[in-house]
């Protein structure tokens, strides 16, 4: 009996961690869709980044910090294959979608606010329907 006691908390404390790394779909008038991390904050991504490469650095990284995860359950219609992770230059790790490093922006307080959109004309939120952009 305490076998199973043990095993039911295992399984429930590997669904919860799981929940705790979903990524989200949100839709924002005037923005329109974008990706978040669980708690609903935003996810963005750098013009100037390629595929596999973080070009943000030292007070960038201040300024938009870095999203990752060792694992990331995908929302629907999108594939998990999407998601993977990249090791920096600075040897950290950061999850990418679709080959793109994501990143959180300091501005953003609170689930919902996207204030990263657009700023300088290179940051912008990850929309899972036309991502990546073509440049």
């Amino acid at each position: 009996m305490a076998a199973l006691a043990i095993l039911l908390l295992f399984s429930a404390t590997g669904m919860a961690l799981a929940k705790h790394h979903a990524v989200k779909i949100a839709d924002k008038a005037g923005v329109g869709k974008y990706l978040t991390d669980t708690e609903g904050k935003t996810l963005y991504w750098f013009k100037s980044d390629t595929a596999g490469k973080s070009t943000c650095a030292g007070p960038c990284v201040e300024k938009w910090p870095l999203y990752y995860r060792d694992a990331v359950a995908a929302p629907a219609g999108v594939p998990a294959t999407d998601f993977g992770t990249i090791s920096r230059e600075d040897g950290k790790k950061q999850t990418t979608f679709r080959g793109y490093p994501l990143y959180y922006f300091q501005g953003d307080a609170k689930a919902g606010d996207t204030n990263g959109q657009g700023v300088k004309g290179v940051w912008f939120v990850v929309n899972p329907d036309n991502f990546p952009p073509k440049k």
